[in-house]
């Protein structure tokens, strides 16, 4: 990964008619908020635009619909997609450019300004346009290469999706105790905060941390009465943290 400095964009002229293709939450969220640094945003539109009369065609579409969507599109326009995990080599014969936001979007009120972005462009044109429209939304870009962009779009799984799954199934075996999820907001985001601080070695608590082996069998034990689907994530868990606490430890 290669973050890029803000004065490394090139003079090539900017494209200012966008088009904006698809329906979910990235495309109404992205271009309003492209509209509002100045664009002229055409969209969200669904699939099957052709691209007449814009500059660029920016494809907001899931990863295994964007070969269909750019091929709809007519030369001309830069193509450009929004996959994490997907190079560019699916929008060909098109100039091409990428723009992964690396955040969570979950409506059209989502605030782009200082989340990542992971862009790349086919020629020095594409890739100075990915960086101006990640600038202009105050975002900070970086360059993935394409053998990289699997384990790249992986971390950030793990990260975000990954995160709201194993909080669902706290949540899950706090209530067979009579809780409410809203206790639990306080430590997760604690958590995140320490980790975001200080690292993972020294975020980390609790009695795996502590190498409390009955503590962790007690635990284990209530989870296999009131939730046993949850068990082999558990155990996969204590193994890794595991780890991670061995790592950690001075030598």
């Amino acid at each position: 990964m290669r973050e890029l400095e803000r004065g490394s964009s090139s003079d090539i002229p900017a494209c200012t008619r966008l088009a904006i293709v698809g329906q979910g939450r990235l495309s109404a969220a992205i271009a309003p908020a492209l509209a509002d640094v100045g664009y002229e945003v055409i969209g969200p539109l669904g699939r099957g635009m052709d691209g007449a009369g814009t500059d660029a065609v920016l494809l907001c579409v899931p990863d295994k619909e964007i070969a269909n969507a750019a091929g709809a599109i007519r030369p001309g326009p830069l193509v450009g997609h929004c996959s994490g995990a997907t190079a560019l080599a699916v929008l060909a014969p098109h100039e091409a450019f990428a723009l992964h936001p690396l955040m969570t979007v979950t409506g059209s009120d989502a605030v782009f300004a200082g989340a990542g972005a992971a862009v790349a462009g086919s020629t020095p044109r594409a890739r100075s346009f990915a960086l101006e429209l990640s600038r202009a939304l105050d975002m900070n870009p970086f360059e993935i290469a394409d053998e990289d962009r699997a384990a790249y779009h992986a971390a950030a799984s793990i990260a975000s999706n990954f995160l709201i799954t194993l909080e669902a199934a706290a949540e899950r075996l706090l209530a067979t105790a009579g809780a409410d999820r809203e206790l639990l907001v306080p430590l997760v985001r604690a958590t995140v905060e320490n980790w975001a601080a200080v690292g993972p070695h020294r975020a980390l608590t609790g009695p795996v941390a502590r190498g409390d082996s009955e503590t962790i069998a007690r635990q284990r034990a209530a989870i296999a009465e009131r939730s046993p689907e949850l068990l082999p994530m558990f155990d996969a868990l204590v193994d890794q943290t595991q780890a991670l606490a061995g790592a950690g430890a001075p030598a």
